[in-house]
């Protein structure tokens, strides 16, 4: 089967090709999914794109026509994705439900250490022979209160890490998991009681209407000031205009983000010799308490392989005219 696969980086590459084992022709663009490029999936018969690729109403109506009937694509979150308009254009969706919540979970703690104890200011003054500490004063993350928003695979990961830091747990979810209750003591709580008594609160919730600007100038109003704020879940899960009003008042003590809502087109790629004009990400570079990473918290080798696994499984499926246990509905949104 030829398969065109969108918005490709060099660091999966060789996972793609070694997980499909030469069963299919794989041809590689870096362009991502657009109304613009949807016409290199021209003589195709399935494609593959990523979590910045357009798979909106008009793309998948320019891809119906190809004919394309199925996308694969090689990430958990589908909010890129209109899976109405794919029923509709009959255009199946497989995603990779699951690759690795440790290496998000991981990377989630990375920050809040990094944040709390300074790491990133305290490497660039060592480099500097500067060896004073009066600016580096952290805090103990033992008995401190985690709010956890969002208990799937990778906020369960989360609870267990932090327990083991002695953290008072909280959480937010529209399913409960008492193991988690029983195993580590979390509390369930509503968002507003969460906001009120956490020291840090972290996301792990999908991006969708009702979770859209969840953090928002109503929200952190609600949250302790000098409250330390963690997003690796999907960009527009905060309104970064509002937690920049939050950071220049001091309501927001830290903020750490692997990911913007704005990051399309921006993340992934390499501007560093012709910069992308964005005043709003680029006042979030000068504040200290701000940690950005460019949507590196997936990217371990395990979740690498996992991603290319699950991908290819997915299009042998389709090619063997059989269903993947993970294709998605417009149900599942």
């Amino acid at each position: 089967m030829k398969v065109a696969v969108f918005s490709i980086k060099k660091y999966e590459r060789s996972f793609l090709e070694e997980a499909t084992n030469h069963k299919h022709d794989l041809s590689f663009f870096k362009e991502a999914l657009s109304v613009e490029t949807a016409s290199l999936a021209k003589d195709f018969d399935a494609i593959s794109i990523f979590t910045n690729d357009d798979a909106g109403k008009e793309v998948l109506q320019i891809l119906s026509k190809i004919p394309i009937q199925f996308i694969a694509t090689r990430a958990a979150g589908y909010d890129n994705i209109d899976l109405i308009e794919a029923e509709n254009v009959n255009i199946r969706i497989a995603h990779v439900p699951e690759y690795s919540p440790y290496a998000i979970a991981e990377h989630t703690v990375a920050m809040i250490l990094s944040l709390n104890r300074k790491i990133v200011q305290a490497d660039q003054q060592i480099r500097k022979y500067n060896f004073a500490l009066d600016n580096l004063i952290g805090f103990d993350l033992h008995g401190k209160t985690i709010g956890i928003v969002g208990l799937g695979k990778i906020g369960s990961v989360l609870t267990k890490i932090l327990s083991g830091f002695g953290c008072t747990l909280l959480a937010y979810d529209i399913k409960p998991n008492q193991q988690l209750v029983s195993n580590y003591a979390i509390e369930y709580v509503s968002l507003d009681e969460l906001y009120k008594r956490s020291d840090i609160v972290t996301l792990h919730t999908p991006l969708n209407d009702s979770t859209k600007y969840l953090i928002r100038k109503e929200s952190i109003d609600k949250m302790k000031t000098g409250v330390m704020l963690i997003n690796t879940g999907r960009g527009g899960l905060v309104n970064t205009a509002d937690a920049i009003k939050a950071l220049e008042e001091g309501k927001i003590g830290y903020l750490g983000l692997d990911v913007y809502e704005k990051e399309k087109g921006l993340f992934f790629y390499d501007h560093s010799s012709n910069k992308i004009k964005d005043d709003l990400f680029d006042r979030l570079l000068t504040f200290k308490n701000v940690l950005v990473t460019g949507h590196q918290a997936f990217l371990t080798q395990n979740a690498l392989k996992n991603i290319a696994d699950t991908t290819c499984y997915n299009l042998n499926c389709f090619d063997e005219g059989i269903r993947s246990l993970h294709e998605l509905t417009n149900k599942r949104l």
